[in-house]
């Protein structure tokens, strides 16, 4: 039986989350985004491309990735804007903080539970994503259609990422 990574929303301790922490900081808990959409982790290697005279078909070598987080976010007030916390810089800077001051943070991803816990562990086996890298892209927009704000985000990696 296939074992698929499974998030299943709504279910504690087994969903998709995103944990920010201030890269040298002080942070012990850090900051978990709430409220995560439309995740898509981006691990796209560049090419260099060239041209040689005695063949027919370019030649092509992968070469350094560019690696990134984006998602979707419905906005709460305290994450967005921090609040002030002892000893933890990511909550109180918040993410526009860590955005607007370009700040290097530190990232884990829990991607979500297995669909089949039968097996090595039991619940909350799921692979984690971490790295470092910087809060870009924040666009926060609001409607009639979507009364509450919500706002891209992304975190552009620097360096590799480790799975857990």
């Amino acid at each position: 039986m296939a074992n698929y990574i499974y998030p299943a929303p709504g279910v504690t301790g087994v969903e998709a989350t995103l944990t920010l922490t201030v890269n040298g900081g002080t942070d012990s808990t850090g900051l978990v985004v709430p409220s995560l959409q439309d995740i898509t982790v981006n691990a796209s290697n560049d090419v260099f491309t060239w041209t040689q005279l005695d063949e027919g078909s370019k030649k092509q070598i992968a070469t350094t990735a560019t690696n990134s987080l984006s998602m979707n976010i419905v906005l709460n007030q305290d994450t967005f804007f921090g609040v002030t916390t002892a000893g933890e810089d990511a909550q109180t800077a918040g993410i526009f903080g860590l955005s607007t001051d370009k700040t290097l943070v530190d990232f884990e991803l829990y991607l979500g539970d297995q669909s089949d816990t039968t097996g090595s562990g039991g619940t909350s086996d799921g692979k984690t994503i971490s790295g470092s890298g910087y809060v870009t892209g924040l666009a926060p927009t609001v409607s009639a259609d979507s009364p509450v704000w919500v706002s891209p985000i992304t975190i552009t990696v620097t360096g590799d990422y480790t799975i857990t």
